[in-house]
């Protein structure tokens, strides 16, 4: 993957739209045969960052079908049906709508590395869904959403200014989550459309089985060995400390940190040379990179002198699934199964 696309990948969580532009029609007038668009821009502010329910929800139509409950997005209320049936979500946040009960009809949680295919981690989860992009891209073919005929779309702050072109296909729902917090996302999705139980459900399973996991991995290696996860790309190091790979180890599973890892204060990873990687102890190593990026880091002697590596204690993972699988509720799901598996593998060679 060329480096400036991995830079978009790792640094797109960081944009701040502080006005969205694509607000242009707000409410219950995103259906395309009305022909209305008579309802007044609201800007964004901070209050307005999530995406949440009217306090009471309105319902309007006839039978189950023709039921709709309007919620507050960024951009102010919109009508929605109660019970969408052809969601296309270009939020990324496919995943999250599954653990609600909802499946789509088209997403964007496509591969970092290839968007035409699903990561691995959520070929079960998404199996049907046509793939439309890649979430952190502002645009996509609106007449292959078209073409869905969606009766509901969810987009984030990153698509704004589709916001206008989008709603006149179906009611669109536009989203901030705060990427860092991924249970507050959770939460805030559920929210919209009234699933606060079951988001509730499946994250008190997660922290237990996430408890589990640590337990036996501390159990197995120690209550004080540490653990470094990192991305390699072009002679870079982009460090897993509060976010993705790394957020499971520590936070979730109860992990060690290592002395010396970077400070994470927002979605950015911390980036370290080879020199700052060598400044990091950890007794155990959770690489990944592609292949090249992997032979580039066999051939060099700060690498090779790192305690971890000399003790052959380094996982050695692909970027593709894994750099972004951290950062899926599903994903992390699974890496609690893998992870004791993964350093189990590192005794073997």
């Amino acid at each position: 993957m060329k480096k400036n696309h991995l830079f978009s990948i790792i640094t797109a969580g960081m944009l701040t739209i502080t006005l969205l532009a694509g607000c242009g029609n707000t409410g219950s007038n995103a259906n395309a045969d009305t022909g209305s668009n008579t309802n007044t821009v609201q800007e964004s502010t901070e209050d307005q960052a999530s995406a949440v329910p009217e306090s009471e929800a309105q319902t309007t139509g006839e039978g189950q079908n023709g039921e709709t409950v309007t919620v507050t997005d960024v951009c102010g209320e919109v009508e929605i049906p109660a019970d969408p049936q052809r969601i296309v979500d270009l939020s990324g946040n496919s995943d999250i709508l599954s653990i609600l009960g909802y499946s789509v009809v088209g997403t964007a949680n496509s591969d970092a590395y290839d968007y035409t295919k699903f990561p691995t981690y959520l070929e079960d989860t998404l199996q049907g869904a046509e793939i439309l992009g890649y979430s952190m891209q502002d645009t996509m073919d609106i007449e292959a959403v078209m073409n869905l005929d969606p009766d509901l779309i969810i987009i984030s702050t990153v698509q704004a200014k589709m916001y206008d072109q989008l709603s006149e296909i179906a009611p669109t729902v536009m989203i901030q989550l705060e990427a860092l917090n991924w249970k507050e996302d959770i939460r805030t999705l559920a929210q919209v459309f009234g699933r606060e139980d079951a988001a509730d459900q499946w994250i008190s399973s997660y922290e237990e089985k996430a408890k589990e996991a640590g337990e036996a991995v501390r159990a197995a290696y120690g209550e004080d060995t540490s653990y470094l996860s990192f991305l390699a790309s072009g002679g870079q190091f982009f460090v897993f400390t509060g976010a993705g790979f790394g957020s499971v180890l520590y936070e979730d599973m109860g992990l060690a940190k290592p002395e010396g890892l970077p400070e994470q204060s927002d979605i950015s990873l911390p980036v370290v040379t080879y020199e700052g990687l060598a400044s990091i102890g950890a007794d155990y190593i959770f690489l990944m990179a592609t292949d090249e990026d992997k032979a580039e880091l066999d051939q060099n002697a700060v690498w090779n002198s790192l305690p971890a590596v000399q003790s052959g204690q380094v996982v050695e993972l692909p970027a593709s699934p894994y750099f972004n699988q951290g950062y899926s509720p599903i994903g992390r799901e699974l890496l609690l199964d893998e992870i004791l598996e993964m350093l189990d593998g590192t005794a073997k060679n």
